[in-house]
């Protein structure tokens, strides 16, 4: 492949498309499957890829624990420290700021000292203390445990209290206020919760020890099995191990390596899917840019409503990408790109085979019945088709699964007809995409076919006889396009616009000519430019009406690179000797570059040709249509159409049968026979009185 750059922008399409769906996908930092305790397995079998213990259930684990937490007694410890260091700054700062004897400081400390060998705890503590909650605690010194009761400790707050009611003398509180007795009753009694809960493990895992071992390549559950409690835990221990052996592993740049890799084999199916089966398209960066963007967006906001919504899977409109595409692009090309979009999308639901089976029917069923989409009321059919056919698929995966349909949730019908409805927005986004890129969907193909379109309507009224024959041509065109399988809609609309230039000349042209003909008073080379610029003046006023490029390169090449034979000829006969310019009676082209305007260029000359044929038996019409088309095959005007000897073959067929039919003799009326006097007397008293009515109504005008 050359870096031109066109290939260069195709590499970046695809580059960014990857990018953006990667970066779009859910990414976990866990392993985890989504299951409820209760509620059925919805996923495939799963078997235990190592050997997994097999724990208690939660709710006979949460009751152990609730035993166990009851009967523990909590440890605490002994912080000899704080006394010390609390009542050696307490004695300095009486002896220093209060004018206490020493008895009396004595006093103050000797109770002070007896709080703190009764025990000082903090306020939790006490509050479980007097609750009754904690009626004992355990010290553990040199790694030998001892029980204490705690009846005698307090709290900072009691322990003040204990002073002022062992010490009501006002000296005694007003010298224990001076100093803030309160910062020195810090608790010397501290619950030690590294040990505490180092112990409290060690017993719930002997309590909670495994009651056996799922061996590896064990059943662990299978679809539609209830989750039980037991299973449950089992399902949260494979997916503790699966995150520990993933961390350790790196298993999360594998999984985003792995997501990349699909993700980049899907769409280079796609472009190579189009490089070799579909290069119209493939050529096109205009095109592969919509088809990208469109996959790429959907895909986007599919992945945004799914993980905000778990039914979105239900009723997001999956088939509209599709619809869109086979009324841009053809069937084909809709069915791959419904491949790549459903194939992404299994990444992040539940049940990715029977999402990619009931979206597979949706996008088929759409295609089928959206074959060439030409009014709106084929929309509403086509969703009511899909909407039938996801009902099918899901009834009958519900009945593989259970064997019946009583599990079915009537809600899952509601979403499937919600769906239906959100697809008529493709009519919508038909139109909006129309504008954005500039194509032309069958819908607007059949809107130009309207004969009271402006332009057509000019052209039957100032060139009747050119109108009439681009009438024939389009019923021509639209025959062989349909037997050959080419767009029918295009070539009908590309051959009533192809001749609109003449509207500007139409007495130069003999369809439109009444006895005379003002080419006998010009010069050929004269007569051949202004039936030449027909094209340019056709082009010309389909740029200001505003028509389709689709629709302009009708009348571009339906005469190709051809030549204006019968002026050329006239010019070589009138000047023998000298040589003639070609140039001046060739016409601007290119030649035809698809199928539709192939089939224009054929049915343009043809058409006009038979109107010469005196003789329209069936074996002059079919004469005059090989030598038509095989004169163009032969000048080399059809050599840049994709037309296959076959298609030219069924072309020719196609307009020998429908010329027959339109030259077709019909039957001679018989003479009437002479009937006797009173009849014809009749007859003629009638006639009479017709006439005198006549005359009397042109009086009163």
């Amino acid at each position: 492949m050359k870096f031109t750059k066109d290939n260069i922008l195709r590499i970046l399409l695809i580059v960014g498309a990857i990018a953006i769906v990667v970066w779009a996908l859910p990414h976990k930092d866990k392993f985890s499957y989504d299951y409820e305790l209760g509620r059925p397995w919805s996923y495939s079998l799963l078997t235990a890829p190592f050997d997994l213990p097999m724990n208690r259930d939660s709710v006979t684990a949460k009751k152990m624990k609730d035993s166990i937490d009851r009967a523990f007694i909590k440890i605490y410890r002994y912080d000899n420290s704080i006394p010390k260091k609390n009542i050696s700054n307490l004695k300095n700062v009486l002896y220093a700021n209060t004018n206490l004897t020493a008895g009396q400081r004595g006093i103050i400390v000797g109770q002070i000292q007896k709080l703190y060998n009764s025990g000082i705890v903090d306020n939790d503590s006490y509050e479980q203390i007097r609750t009754g909650k904690m009626p004992i605690v355990k010290f553990i010194v040199n790694n030998v445990a001892t029980q204490a009761s705690t009846g005698g400790m307090v709290s900072p707050h009691q322990a003040y209290n204990y002073l002022d009611s062992v010490l009501p003398e006002q000296n005694y509180r007003d010298a224990m206020n001076s100093v803030g007795i309160t910062d020195y009753l810090t608790p010397n009694i501290v619950y030690d919760s590294v040990k505490s809960k180092s112990i409290i493990d060690q017993i719930y895992q002997k309590a909670l020890a495994p009651t056996g071992v799922v061996q590896k390549g064990e059943r662990i559950i299978d679809r539609g099995d209830i989750v039980t409690p037991q299973t449950y835990d089992l399902l949260k221990t494979y997916e503790k191990m699966m995150n520990d052996r993933n961390l350790k592993s790196g298993g999360a740049q594998y999984g985003l390596v792995g997501q990349i890799a699909m993700e980049a084999l899907i769409f280079i199916s796609l472009f190579l899917f189009l490089y070799f089966f579909r290069s119209r398209v493939f050529n096109d960066i205009k095109k592969m840019t919509f088809l990208m963007t469109l996959i790429v967006a959907f895909i986007v906001l599919s992945f945004l409503f799914m993980s905000s919504f778990k039914m979105a899977v239900y009723f997001i409109p999956f088939a509209i990408i599709p619809i869109i595409t086979t009324t841009f692009f053809d069937s084909r090309v809709a069915l791959f790109a419904e491949m790549v979009e459903v194939l992404t999308c299994s990444l992040v639901v539940t049940m990715p085979a029977e999402f990619i089976f009931m979206q597979f029917m949706a996008g088929v069923t759409a295609i089928v019945s959206i074959q060439e989409l030409s009014k709106r009321s084929q929309l509403a059919q086509c969703a009511f088709y899909i909407f039938v056919a996801y009902c099918l698929t899901f009834t009958s995966l519900a009945i593989i699964k259970d064997g019946n349909v009583n599990g079915i949730n009537p809600r899952i019908f509601g979403y499937f007809a919600a769906n239906a409805v959100l697809l008529s927005f493709a009519y919508v986004l038909i139109f909006v995409i129309e504008k954005m890129f500039g194509f032309t969907s069958s819908v607007t193909l059949v809107e130009l076919t309207d004969v009271n379109n402006p332009v057509l309507r000019e052209l039957s009224e100032k060139c009747p006889g050119t109108f009439q024959h681009s009438l024939q041509v389009s019923n021509l065109a639209a025959e062989a396009a349909r037997n050959i399988g080419a767009n029918v809609q295009l070539a009908r609309a590309g051959a009533l616009y192809h001749d609109i230039g003449k509207i500007d000349n139409p007495a130069f042209f003999t369809e439109n000519q009444r006895g005379v003909n003002p080419h006998n008073a010009l010069k050929p080379e004269q007569s051949a430019k202004i039936v030449i610029s027909h094209v340019t003046d056709g082009v010309k006023r389909a740029d200001k009406a505003k028509l389709p490029a689709i629709i302009k390169a009708f009348i571009q090449q339906h005469h190709g690179f051809g030549k204006a034979k019968y002026f050329y000829t006239q010019a070589c006969n009138a000047n023998p000797d000298a040589k003639i310019d070609v140039a001046l009676f060739t016409y601007p082209g290119p030649n035809p570059q698809t199928k539709e305007t192939a089939i224009t260029m054929m049915a343009d000359g043809t058409e006009a040709a038979s109107k010469s044929l005196t003789d329209h038996s069936d074996e002059a019409i079919k004469g005059l249509v090989n030598k038509i088309i095989n004169t163009q095959i032969a000048d080399g005007l059809l050599e840049e159409s994709p037309l296959s000897f076959r298609d030219v073959k069924i072309i020719k067929r196609t307009f020998s049968d429908r010329l027959s039919t339109f030259y077709h003799t019909r039957v001679q009326y018989p003479d009437a026979v002479e009937r006797d006097d009173e009849e014809k007397g009749e007859d003629e008293s009638i006639e009479d009185k017709a006439e005198e009515e006549i005359e009397s109504e042109s009086d009163v005008k």
